[in-house]
């Protein structure tokens, strides 16, 4: 039995640049596109954003910790997501991630 799967494709710069809907009938018939990985992480800020799900606040704050130990020169903002969990009420933070960060961890918990 296949299932409608509504898929979003984002570029390196956090542009959607593709919304749509399609049919799968199993894992193996769909794929996503993903932004190239840096080369390190070194010297560069990223951003964890929080999503407001449940237990997602402190899976932030323990990977920004693993980052202070294990990389202390990766510049590390924790950020919670505006509005309600499952939407965004502004692009403010969107838009500051695009021109202050060099990666975004878009983390939930559970």
């Amino acid at each position: 039995m296949s299932e409608a799967m509504h898929i979003t494709v984002v570029n390196p710069e956090f542009e959607i640049v593709a919304v749509g809907e399609t049919e799968a009938t199993s894992s193996a018939d769909t794929h996503t596109v993903r932004a190239p990985r840096l080369e390190t992480l070194d010297g560069k800020t990223v951003y964890l954003v929080d999503t407001g799900f449940g237990g997602s606040y402190k899976f932030m704050q323990q990977l920004q910790k693993w980052f202070d130990e294990h990389m202390p020169s990766v510049v590390t903002i924790r950020k919670r997501k505006p509005g309600n969990v499952f939407a965004d009420d502004t692009d403010e933070l969107w838009v500051e991630i695009k021109q202050r960060g060099d990666a975004a961890v878009i983390g939930v918990g559970g």
